[in-house]
């Protein structure tokens, strides 16, 4: 059977938060069977646990953030894609303040820290949500555009995505990745979040974006990218779109099987897709594998950092 899986070590990492800048204390704990993607503040006394489940998203401004008890842990979508693209159930993820670390402002710290504490399969069956029919979600969401999001029926886990800037740099992009465990480290993982220069200073102005820098964030300007080692893909920006919908998905508590769609959407729109979905069970159904030849999705063989 595909089976779910955990950190065989504990692994332990320090960065910054791209909003408050400042440092942060990470660890990563193995976990038993079905206990899911549990976030621990530990600097709270006593300690918060807050699963990352979509009925503890509290916030969508600028990133993901869980909340409970008026603790807050922001900025969890790229360890949660990392944590789905290396198929991992189950995991407690300790932090030392509300934000998570920005690392490089892709998911790939994260992958080379899973991989890094190794990755153990655990005596029970992993679950999946495969979808029926299509849901779907179009609106504002806040911003002065209409986005939209969808997910469908799809023998397999595929995310599209579709961005529009008035940017002469980023312009209008569309990519579509079929997500594995293998694809994922190669086609994904390396992607960084970007923004325009005049947002960054804006940002700055209202005290946020304190931690962000050209070391982790894809930064342009009307005439070129402004960091020294280019992009890493000739399409990055949408591929790190396509990196937030994996994480935010994965709030669902499980992996997808099905076809993800977006169109100039962000978190809130993420949100609002997954709400769709708890409110429509009929859409989908759980399901499990007994061998991998049968299982549309394979996560046998990560490939890792050093292959890439």
């Amino acid at each position: 059977m595909i089976r779910q899986r955990t950190l065989k070590n504990v692994i332990r990492a320090t960065g910054v938060g791209l909003h408050t800048g400042e440092k942060v204390y990470l660890t990563l704990r193995p976990a038993p069977v079905d206990t899911g993607v549990i976030f621990v503040r530990e600097d709270a006394k006593p300690a918060t646990v807050i699963p990352a489940l979509t009925e503890f998203v509290g916030d969508t401004t600028l990133a993901t953030t869980i909340v409970k008890d008026g603790y807050r842990i922001s900025t969890i979508e790229h360890l949660m894609s990392a944590l789905c693209g290396l198929a991992i159930d189950n995991i407690l993820v300790e932090v030392s303040g509300p934000e998570m670390p920005i690392m490089d402002g892709s998911s790939a710290t994260f992958v080379f820290l899973i991989q890094s504490a190794g990755i153990e399969e655990q005596e029970a069956p992993k679950k999946f949500i495969r979808f029926r029919r299509e849901v779907a979600v179009r609106g504002n969401f806040g911003a002065s555009y209409e986005q939209s999001v969808s997910i469908r029926p799809y023998n397999g886990f595929r995310v599209s995505h579709t961005i529009i800037y008035d940017n002469p740099i980023i312009k209008e992009q569309t990519a579509r990745v079929d997500v594995s465990s293998t694809s994922y480290v190669r086609d994904v993982s390396r992607a960084r979040t970007f923004g325009l220069m005049q947002e960054f200073d804006h940002l700055r102005e209202k005290n946020l974006a304190q931690g962000g820098s050209l070391d982790n964030a894809v930064v342009v300007d009307q005439y070129r990218v402004l960091n020294d080692d280019g992009l890493r893909h000739k399409d990055e920006f949408v591929r790190h779109k396509i990196l937030d919908a994996i994480g935010d998905l994965y709030l669902l508590g499980h992996s997808i099987i099905g076809e993800f769609i977006g169109y100039k959407s962000g978190h809130t729109a993420n949100h609002a897709l997954r709400q769709a979905i708890l409110e429509q069970p009929e859409s989908w159904e759980m399901v499990t594998f007994k061998s991998i030849e049968e299982a549309p999705l394979s996560y046998s063989f990560p490939l890792t950092i050093e292959q890439l």
